[in-house]
């Protein structure tokens, strides 16, 4: 079943904004969460990374909000990463603008005075990571007695990530009668604890998702030798818009940026030892085509919201199939398909073939040289001809 943006509810002024930025057709989530949070139920959704969900909320967002007095926003969105604060403030600012709404993002790592001079000036919708968040509302540069809407992004990452005491800190401090938007890619344990806790008779709405990245994926288990490792990855990377590449450590995410530009690639890089504008500008480069591979850290890569990336490179395998699965979900995102490329050595052929048991995958490890022309496309040939 299609629908409009209008038919959901959304005010043509927001509709028309959506479509200058070519947004015509509302996502799944989308069509089944507006209408109720903009009716103010308070709502409860189930879906993946990639499926819309920003807009799932914001457009009620924005379309309700009230105008903010200094230090009083009128909603909160609480989200895991510096990087997801980022993105949600560039997706809803936009459309914001449109009626004067302002969104400011708030994260740490970042100039807390300039984050405060921004509250001042009334911010009708504040994006935040818990601790910053605390941090303001302890030095009273952000004060929650105005808020009509609580949003908690991605709230299973929030869990994984240790953060959940500190949300629940935060919407302890909102009181009065307010509206709670929930978001998840799984909705059990302690995110049901959530739900119970802070949430009122929500409504709510799933996006099926088993199994749907692991089904759009083309898996390629490549074998490749040590000194040819680095040449394998970027023969991979030059005959694609946007390769993610995922290293285990800091150091080696430095260390194959320094190898990629030696081999002509545009390259940057996002973990935990960089300046937050280092990892904003390799990050919005990346989105903007400047970049054609961007390196990334297990934990750094949990606020990459990017669509098109071609291929993902697991340049060292994953430590687990969860991990896996997380890291390679960044290509098969918004019902588009992708390449899922895993490096293996000689020594680690044994736990990725436990790993692809795992995950339900069959699929044989095949010898590479970055010489190999099917590095050139590797949807094109099948794997299993070769094994």
């Amino acid at each position: 079943m299609t629908t409009t943006f209008g038919a959901l509810g959304v005010d043509a002024d927001l509709v028309q904004a959506l479509s200058d930025r070519g947004i015509e057709a509302p996502f799944a989530i989308q069509q089944l969460a507006i209408a109720d949070a903009i009716a103010g139920r308070d709502v409860c959704g189930k879906a993946k990374t990639g499926s819309g969900k920003t807009l799932a909320f914001g457009l009620p967002l924005l379309q309700k909000v009230k105008p903010a007095e200094a230090k009083r926003p009128r909603a909160l969105v609480l989200v895991p990463t510096r990087e997801l604060a980022t993105q949600v403030r560039e997706e809803l600012a936009p459309l914001g603008a449109v009626r004067d709404v302002s969104v400011v993002a708030i994260y740490g790592g970042a100039d807390i005075e300039k984050q405060i001079r921004k509250l001042a000036k009334g911010a009708e919708v504040v994006v935040a990571t818990p601790g910053r968040m605390i941090d303001l509302i302890e030095r009273k540069d952000v004060i929650l007695s105005d808020i009509d809407t609580v949003v908690i992004d991605e709230a299973d990452r929030m869990a994984d990530m240790g953060f959940l005491p500190q949300v629940e800190w935060i919407l302890r401090h909102v009181h009065g009668d307010h509206q709670t938007l929930l978001f998840s890619a799984t909705l059990d344990g302690v995110v049901q604890g959530l739900i119970e806790r802070y949430q009122h008779d929500p409504v709510r709405h799933e996006v099926a998702s088993d199994n749907v990245t692991v089904d759009k994926m083309l898996h390629r288990f490549l074998q490749v030798h040590e000194m040819d490792k680095v040449k394998v990855a970027a023969a991979i990377a030059r005959d694609t818009t946007r390769t993610l590449v995922f290293t285990r450590t800091k150091r080696g995410a430095d260390k194959l940026v320094r190898q990629l530009g030696t081999e002509g690639i545009d390259v940057g890089a996002i973990h935990g030892d960089l300046r937050q504008s280092q990892r904003e500008k390799s990050l919005a480069d990346f989105m903007a085509g400047k970049l054609r591979v961007l390196v990334a850290t297990d934990v750094a890569a949990r606020g990459i919201h990017v669509d098109d990336i071609d291929v993902v490179i697991h340049y060292d395998p994953p430590e687990d199939h969860k991990t896996y699965l997380h890291r390679s979900g960044r290509t098969a995102r918004a019902g588009e398909a992708g390449v899922v490329v895993t490096l293996v050595l000689w020594d680690q052929e044994l736990e990725i073939k436990r790993m692809l048991k795992r995950i339900e995958v069959t699929q044989p490890i095949v010898e590479v040289f970055s010489n190999d022309p099917r590095l050139q496309d590797l949807t094109a040939w099948d794997p299993s001809l070769d094994a």
